[in-house]
């Protein structure tokens, strides 16, 4: 999990036993390619731990479905700004090049993740979902929980789709825990790639690969011939007018690649 690439920086999860760090497990940076959430900056206990999943069960599967209101609690309502796309493998390295000159003066980290996506099936139609990472090239990094909520897609004003994001560092049992609680899981993959800041905003281009023998990470094979591109920023809700400043970002990356506003429903 690569440090820097957290969407939300070192902001403190305002969770319960956690206003003192010493009341928290190591003391690690949480900071990570996928978190584009908010996120701890020390891994949680236990007890916590357990809260935080009940407390986003009991909002997801037990409260009527809501569109339109983030999940709230402290530091937990912040939101995910995304616009997504894809370039041909061809093209990556001219991508590349043009990220190098429109993006922040650093050199662009690299990230290899590996993801596991877990379902806990529950009344409504709807499962919910948590994903748990890690990262394949950074010994000793924390393994991450990330919840995502469901798209906002009604504000046609909105240039870039906006859900919850929860992000939270977590001990190296994570799987199994999850998996005492009831969860399974669905499915898994390897995210290998290069990531950008431009002032707030995080700019990550990625292929994911296949794992052909569940469980081996050394096993994989390239989903598609392309790599996948996101532009993300996270804000608390109500900042929209981030959106334009992503949509203008983009706007100079064409025609190299366009990022649009998906709705993930419309791709099952």
């Amino acid at each position: 999990m690569q440090k820097g690439v957290c969407g939300g920086g070192r902001a403190g999860l305002a969770l319960p036993g956690l206003e003192n760090p010493e009341l928290a497990e190591g003391g690690r940076d949480s900071e990570s390619r996928g978190c584009t959430g908010v996120s701890c900056a020390y891994p949680i206990g236990r007890s916590v731990f357990i809260s935080v999943v009940f407390h986003l069960i009991t909002v997801v599967m037990e409260a009527p479905p809501v569109t339109m209101m983030p999940v709230t609690g402290g530091a937990i309502n912040m939101m995910e700004y995304l616009l997504q796309g894809s370039v041909l493998d061809h093209s990556l390295e001219s991508l590349i090049h043009r990220l190098r000159g429109l993006c922040d003066n650093m050199e662009p980290e690299t990230f290899l993740d590996h993801e596991m996506v877990f379902l806990l099936k529950g009344q409504q139609a709807s499962p919910f979902v948590l994903r748990a990472r890690r990262s394949m090239d950074r010994a000793g990094s924390p393994w991450h929980l990330r919840y995502l909520g469901q798209p906002e897609m009604g504000d046609k004003n909105r240039h870039a789709l906006v859900r919850n994001c929860v992000d939270i560092a977590t001990s190296e049992n994570l799987t199994d825990f999850l998996m005492e609680m009831g969860f399974r899981m669905d499915h898994e993959f390897v995210a290998k790639g290069h990531l950008f800041r431009k002032g707030i905003m995080k700019i990550v281009v990625y292929k994911i690969f296949r794992i052909l023998v569940p469980g081996n990470t050394d096993s994989t094979e390239a989903l598609s011939l392309s790599y996948l591109v996101e532009l993300s920023v996270v804000a608390p809700a109500g900042q929209d007018m981030v959106s334009d400043d992503m949509r203008n970002f983009a706007e100079q990356l064409k025609p190299l690649v366009h990022l649009e506003k998906i709705d993930p429903k419309r791709l099952m």
